[in-house]
């Protein structure tokens, strides 16, 4: 099953180079997605739907990457059939198109193999791999802006790569003669570890995956990239890429804590997150460009995962479903914000006005996805943020309770001021294409509704995921 949702994309990849028909682009993108979302199912049902393909020592799906498996399949689902019709009015020629599809297919391929590889050694080369693929995503469009902001993503992200790379050069020296970086190696014999090599191997890994996940101070990329890329692409870059990484930081966050070495991490991770929280607060109220407006959104989001990580206990079930819940919803907000490209075809927060009077049903996408990042409820992103307070307080971190509830305050006002004066107000001048697909609507209102679904009632098959997932740390 592992090695079926590996090897699809590389055939279809073949197939495509070799035939060269422009309808198989779709055809590919869509058909992976239907086959990653039902393996990622089966997964969750323990049902091998592939067993002549054995076992792989390289891949697992276990407790807590079946999460991010789910998340990724989700997205990529929905992203698919917006793709579809989002990419119907680009005026590019075939050859480029083709491309697209194949970096998109092996973006989805690396991301993929970073979730399931069993090996920290492997897992860092599946990252690197985003890194090349996602990096002519940013730059599809090939005008000034575009090929600066991809120069600036491939030269920060592969200074951050090199960092995790020597990372795992002190992991080695800390574990002395083990010679393996299988993770479950590395879990079993963690209490045996060098602590100083350790925590500086953390140090290293966290800064370089961190560039990665969109941590300040490590995050310039983000911005520049997600103002840039296709909104499509933005949504699988802040709702995939970024948990990818996060999962290689946890990995490594619970070697530590078998070691007992984990609050020398937690600090990190303490600082790393509200320094996230701070630059989003200060950011938020100096952009003028609505897809910028939410990367630092997603900077934020990525600060709160590090916080809740770092909490332990509670904190870390927050963080799943934090995690869960910003996939969705700002996969759902960038996806809109295509929409609002196609109708204004302007980025500018300030030409747009009384998108409620243009096109409704992408105005109350705009606000539902604005009150799900928000956190209002009954968005799962409200659950996790009152379990990481009542961690906080139950902890006695009360001036970092207040600290996160100030930031997160100032955060909310500033979105909520952008959004609110894009939506209502005068009727402003329409550039672009009004008429949209019924698909360039669908797959934010599932997203949506899963996302707000969740955060009402959550079943017990459901909830476990999540317990699973937090298991450990």
């Amino acid at each position: 099953m592992i090695n079926f949702v590996l090897i699809f994309p590389l055939l279809a990849c073949l197939i495509l180079l070799f035939t060269k028909k422009k309808f198989l682009n779709n055809f590919f993108i869509t058909l992976y997605a239907i086959v990653h979302f039902i393996v990622s199912i089966a997964a969750n049902l323990n049902i091998d739907i592939f067993p002549f393909w054995g076992n792989t020592v390289l891949f697992e799906i276990n407790g807590i990457n079946k999460l991010f498996l789910t998340v990724l399949s989700i997205v990529y689902l929905a992203f698919a059939f917006y793709n579809n019709s989002y990419m119907k009015d680009e005026n590019s020629n075939e050859r480029r198109l083709r491309h697209y599809t194949y970096m998109i297919m092996f973006f989805i391929f690396s991301m993929t193999g970073a979730i399931l590889s069993t090996n920290l050694g492997i897992n860092w080369v599946f990252i690197e791999g985003t890194t090349l693929a996602s990096a002519y995503l940013i730059y599809f469009h090939k005008t000034k802006h575009s090929i600066e902001a991809a120069w600036k993503y491939v030269f920060i992200c592969s200074i951050g790569i090199a960092l995790a790379f020597v990372g795992i050069i002190l992991l080695t020296a800390a574990s002395g003669n083990l010679e393996s970086l299988y993770y479950k190696d590395l879990f079993e014999h963690a209490k045996e570890f060098n602590p100083f090599w350790l925590k500086m191997s953390f140090v290293f890994i966290m800064f370089g995956i961190g560039t990665k996940m969109g941590l300040a101070p490590v995050h310039f990329w983000l911005p520049d990239a997600h103002a840039e890329a296709p909104s499509p692409v933005s949504a699988l870059l802040s709702a995939a890429l970024l948990n990818s990484a996060f999962l290689m930081i946890i990995n490594v966050f619970r070697i530590t804590v078998y070691a007992g070495c984990d609050s020398y991490a937690r600090i990190m991770l303490f600082v790393m997150g509200f320094l996230s929280l701070f630059v989003a607060a200060v950011f938020v109220y100096h952009i003028s460009n609505y897809k910028r407006m939410l990367a630092y959104s997603s900077i934020e989001n990525m600060g709160i995962l590090s916080i809740c990580l770092a909490l332990g206990g509670s904190g870390v079930v927050a963080a799943m479903i934090h995690l869960a819940g910003h996939s969705f919803i700002k996969a759902a907000f960038f996806m809109t914000s295509g929409n609002i490209l196609k109708i204004y075809n302007t980025k500018k927060i300030k030409n747009i006005e009384g998108l409620i009077n243009v096109d409704k049903r992408t105005a109350w996408l705009w606000i539902l996805s604005f009150l799900g990042i928000a956190a209002f409820p009954p968005s799962m992103l409200f659950i996790s943020e009152f379990l990481a307070v009542k961690t906080m307080i139950i902890n006695g971190n009360y001036f970092l309770c207040a600290l996160f509830l100030f930031f997160l305050t100032i955060i909310l006002y500033g979105l909520a001021q952008s959004v609110t004066g894009m939506v209502f107000g005068k009727r402003t001048e329409i550039i672009g294409n009004k008429q949209l697909s019924i698909f360039m609507y669908l797959p934010q209102i599932l997203l949506l509704f899963i996302a707000f679904l969740l955060g009402i009632y959550m079943p017990d098959s459901i909830s476990n995921i999540f317990l699973e997932a937090s298991a450990g740390l």
